[in-house]
């Protein structure tokens, strides 16, 4: 069961990774502020390292990645799209990352809960994905 419970906990860990640097990845271009870019861009770069130990992880549990959700990753690009056509501005860009830090922390604590018997070093990784989300959401408070 741990083994299950790993390689469960740490696709939805890759998945959460995968989906922040794509919604990063699509408003990047629409911020204006330099502080706010180089925020997010950091938060990118700190997404994909974790991402790639979550790779190196689940090939050693021969185990494929996994994707997001692809009616989640729609609706968040619909979302996305539709209110900055409205109000193309930093704050609703912060706006939005925001919506998606908080849906990642509580998709993650979920995942935690629901796969208990994951070893440590997947826990550590889902704890440390959670906190990287819950500092960028703490970081991007100024801008909303």
């Amino acid at each position: 069961m741990e083994m299950k419970d790993t390689v469960k906990l740490l696709k939805e860990c890759d998945a959460g990774t995968k989906m922040a640097v794509s919604s990063i990845d699509e408003v990047l271009e629409q911020v204006k502020g330099t502080e706010m870019k180089q925020l997010l861009q950091e938060s990118k770069n700190h997404h994909e390292k974790l991402g790639n130990e979550i790779h190196a992880l689940l090939n050693s549990h021969n185990s494929e990645e996994k994707d997001p959700n692809p009616m989640a990753k729609g609706m968040s690009w619909m979302k996305t799209n539709m209110k900055l056509s409205m109000d193309n501005s930093d704050a609703t860009v912060a706006d939005l990352i925001t919506d998606g830090c908080n849906m990642g922390v509580k998709s993650l604590n979920r995942y935690l809960n629901q796969y208990k018997a994951a070893d440590d070093t997947s826990k550590e990784i889902c704890g440390r994905l959670i906190s990287i989300e819950e500092q960028l959401c703490k970081d991007l408070r100024e801008y909303l």
